[in-house]
């Protein structure tokens, strides 16, 4: 056997075997269920199969769960913080499709957990309720899941809709749900009286094409959007599933640790862990990282001040970023046949626009958060700048007259205050606004 088709057996061998009772788990009360949190179920399940059902406490290093964790103080509270959310939060079982699983049952993600130290090294002991370990830990109906896969999601939803979509490869086709069965499934809060009242298209426009992206871009599956209709309206909606023609990829055993470090390296900068996880969420790992290298030289440096909300900061600056990969997207974008150039420059420009609508407005904000002493400091230097580059005198009175508010004004602030490339959206940027505006 050769050594790529060795390590193929491996994956064959060596998935997940995920019951079909947890693919479609629901929190029953106000917590929510995040990425990182399912992530590190997912292997705490993997290990606990691995070392067998007559075990009546699963004990592992931490580091082989999570990575990134030296734990200090602060990496600490970041573990706890998600083992307590897992024994806490009470969660629905239920199969995706009606009557698959042998029982409805209702308990928390674990049982029990603990952190301890032995000769030198962290450890993590945990256990599962009695009414669902067998279940778990020997299930008879299951997905298979490819734990390196789901590693490379981002969204909640992504890996929910993956791990479900995983159950049907062979079959082609996802068991049929109303529409709202799938909204708290898939972003992982239960339903409050606001959700429920979510029209259709924006639960569409927020979730469903966002996911599938994902999917279809980073996965082993491709995966379509079926909708059905009751008269005028989306009543039921489904996915149709199929494999992609290509080569497996090696499975790492055991699987790879859920890596925690960034959302360690920004709570120790004064963000929160779960305002640190929206924003992996949306922007990814690398640029996370590279984000924080410039947020942690920002706070060494404190000019023109200490910096006062170090996670607008951070968040500013990921929109920001990667203006020459913008310029890549623009052009990869615009590539359609001839006959189709024109609507592609048309939905291209009005991606761009929208962002950069919404960049403008976050990029305010974060002015108007500095004190009143450094507005005025930059306004100032504002000021200078435009009589040493010969602007117009009309803008340089109306800053003078009406302040760096006014139209004509916000504009050249702006661009001072945050460089030439504000304005200059990366290719996920633009990406996700197409997903939001369902391509228009």
């Amino acid at each position: 056997m050769t050594r790529s088709s060795a390590a193929q057996k491996e994956v064959i061998e060596n998935p997940l075997r995920k019951p079909v009772n947890t693919l479609a788990i629901v929190p029953t009360k106000s917590s929510k269920i995040t990425v990182l949190a399912r992530k590190a179920y997912n292997v705490l399940l993997y290990i606990a199969q691995e070392q067998g059902i007559d075990q009546e406490v699963f004990r592992a290093p931490l580091q082989s769960i999570l990575r990134g964790v030296d734990f200090n103080s602060n990496a600490r509270e970041i573990v706890k913080q998600h083992l307590r959310a897992m024994v806490s939060t009470t969660v629905e079982w239920q199969s995706p499709t009606a009557g698959e699983g042998e029982a409805w049952n209702v308990a928390g993600l674990l049982a029990h957990a603990k952190v301890y130290k032995q000769s030198g090294e962290n450890w993590v002991e945990w256990s599962f309720a009695p009414n669902i370990k067998h279940e778990l830990l020997e299930p008879q109906r299951f997905a298979r899941l490819r734990l390196d896969v789901i590693s490379q999601l981002r969204r909640h939803s992504g890996v929910v809709l993956y791990e479900i979509c995983a159950r049907y490869r062979d079959v082609g086709l996802t068991a049929r749900q109303p529409w709202p069965w799938w909204r708290p499934v898939l972003t992982g809060s239960p339903d409050t009286e606001d959700s429920v009242k979510q029209e259709y298209r924006f639960f569409k426009r927020d979730v469903l094409k966002l996911a599938i992206a994902e999917i279809n871009a980073v996965t082993d599956l491709d995966v379509e959007l079926i909708e059905h209709k009751a008269g005028r309206f989306i009543a039921d909606i489904q996915f149709r599933v199929a494999k992609k023609q290509q080569e497996s990829l090696p499975l790492r055993h055991p699987p790879v640790p859920v890596d925690l470090s960034q959302v360690v390296r920004a709570t120790a900068a004064g963000i929160r862990s779960e305002d640190a996880e929206a924003l992996i969420q949306a922007h990814g790992n690398d640029a996370m990282t590279a984000g924080l290298d410039a947020l942690h030289k920002r706070i060494a440096s404190e000019f023109p001040e200490p910096l006062r909300d170090p996670y607008r900061y951070l968040r500013a600056l990921l929109e920001s970023n990667s203006a020459s990969a913008a310029k890549k997207a623009a052009e990869k974008l615009a590539e359609p046949a001839t006959n189709n150039s024109v609507v592609a420059a048309a939905a291209l420009e009005g991606w761009t626009a929208e962002w950069v609508s919404r960049r403008r407005a976050l990029v305010v904000a974060e002015f108007e958060a500095l004190s009143v002493e450094a507005q005025a400091e930059w306004v100032g230097r504002l000021r200078t700048h435009l009589i040493e580059r010969g602007a117009h005198p009309s803008i340089r009175k109306r800053l003078d007259s009406h302040g760096w508010k006014h139209q004509l004004v916000a504009g050249e602030l702006i661009r001072f205050f945050k460089g030439a490339d504000w304005d200059k959206p990366s290719p996920q940027e633009l990406l996700a606004i197409a997903a939001q505006r369902g391509g228009r």
